[in-house]
């Protein structure tokens, strides 16, 4: 299988190599010079091609599958749409008019497209409610990527992550140190992100559907403050309730509505799917940052 991976990054890197070790052809494809080489590092071929350029396009070889994982870079609404709306279409439309067109599209999104449900259960039929410019885009860029490719008589997909954690994005320190603020956490490793994606095309799955990749259990954050202060023989952090933080001077708008933002996302569609996690839980896919932290406290 031929995969086009369109904005490899710290999920598409893995997804390549998870593609590569089981005999599969990715390619990756970065704006800059340095992304290429991380590509090139993991051990797969890379393209140097804007997502929004349909010229730099021509230059990704043929595929398969397309998965369009491309990141506004954490900027502005105005950054997210020219990426994930304008780019998602341009990329669409650029390989769906090539003399051979790909069977199927991965879009990768998020699980802030449901916006606010007062800590309780989500899934793939609950109603879309975003709460933020951000969101309200990824909500459109998910209705392009399952609308637009029949156009060209191909199959989208729609990956919606949890918040991603593994190597580089652990932030013990965040949950170490505190306060930590009440709420729900709805994680997924990065191993299984990638994993989920590639099972999806490997076993030819979920064609025209959503899928919510998201670990078994969603977590209170003092909860899980308090397990890893425990696993790191720290002490457990000061919390603090959603009431107090809002009454700091310092919280933006924006701040503010993540902080109202609770809901627990399910998986049970992915699990029926039959994808089995690496990392079912934070317990697991805590394990080695917690041992890394332990041995360098000894150090």
């Amino acid at each position: 299988m031929k995969v086009a991976i369109l904005g490899c990054g710290h999920v598409g890197l893995e997804l390549g190599r998870q593609l590569a070790e089981r005999g599969h052809e990715p390619t990756g494809v970065r704006r800059s010079a340095e992304g290429c080489e991380r590509i090139e590092e993991a051990g797969f071929e890379a393209v140097r091609a804007d997502i929004t350029d349909r010229e730099a396009l021509a230059a990704v070889p043929d595929a398969d599958a397309i998965v369009v994982a491309a990141s506004s870079g954490g900027r502005g609404a105005e950054a997210a749409r020219e990426v994930y709306v304008e780019g998602l279409r341009t990329a669409i439309e650029a390989f769906g008019e090539r003399e051979r067109s790909p069977e199927r599209l991965v879009y990768t999104s998020s699980t802030g497209v449901h916006g606010d449900h007062d800590g309780d259960w989500v899934d793939e039929g609950t109603p879309l409610e975003p709460t933020t410019e951000k969101t309200e885009v990824l909500a459109e860029a998910e209705r392009i990527a399952l609308e637009l490719p029949a156009e060209y008589g191909y199959d989208g997909t729609v990956t919606r992550y949890a918040g991603l954690y593994g190597p580089g994005r652990y932030r013990l320190e965040r949950y170490l140190e505190g306060p930590v603020t009440e709420g729900y956490l709805n994680m997924v490793h990065r191993d299984d992100a990638a994993g989920a994606v590639r099972y999806l095309l490997e076993e030819d799955l979920a064609r025209d559907e959503v899928v919510q990749v998201v670990d078994d259990e969603p977590a209170s954050k003092w909860a899980f403050a308090d397990w890893l202060a425990d696993e790191c023989g720290v002490e457990r952090p000061p919390k603090r309730t959603k009431a107090e933080r809002l009454a700091d001077d310092d919280v933006s708008a924006a701040g503010r509505r993540r902080i109202l933002t609770s809901k627990r996302c399910s998986n049970e569609k992915l699990r029926e799917l039959g994808y089995e996690f690496a990392y079912p839980t934070f317990r697991e896919g805590y394990r080695a940052a917690i041992e890394r932290y332990r041995d360098e406290s000894t150090d």
